[in-house]
């Protein structure tokens, strides 16, 4: 369970990825916020910052990456999970060396993602976050 005040944030162009994972995370008693863009996420962040933000790598105009990179060049440091539908060991890596918490392949693995999570709320700082149940 997510600490009172914290949520996540999920950026995908495919609405059924949201809705989906949308579920899977209120499930489990998160809070989530969705984006159809990395431009609608950008657009956002005066709104305040998710403790985690799950973002997917191959989307119109802004990839994960160039949005984790932007973010980072802004001084933002927002614990990343990345999710694709393709693989790649290059990507992986350079994902992996410009900070990102996970790099996690579609269709997702419920134990790989709740772990992503469970990595940022840890690396994110926040106190009283209950371990995953999974």
């Amino acid at each position: 369970m997510a600490e009172e005040g914290s949520w996540i944030a999920i950026v995908d162009d495919d609405r059924s990825v949201l809705r989906a994972l949308t579920r899977l995370l209120r499930g489990r008693a998160f809070h989530v916020r969705t984006y159809e863009s990395a431009q609608q996420f950008l657009g956002a962040l005066p709104d305040g910052l998710p403790e985690c933000l799950i973002v997917d790598q191959q989307m119109p105009e802004m990839t994960g990456l160039e949005l984790f990179q932007n973010l980072t060049r802004r001084g933002l440091q927002i614990p990343t999970i990345i999710i694709t539908a393709y693989t790649d060991n290059g990507l992986r890596q350079r994902c992996e060396s410009a900070g990102a918490i996970a790099f996690l392949s579609k269709p997702l693995q419920d134990t790989s993602l709740f772990a992503a999570i469970e990595d940022a709320y840890r690396r994110g700082g926040k106190r009283g976050h209950e371990p995953l149940q999974v």
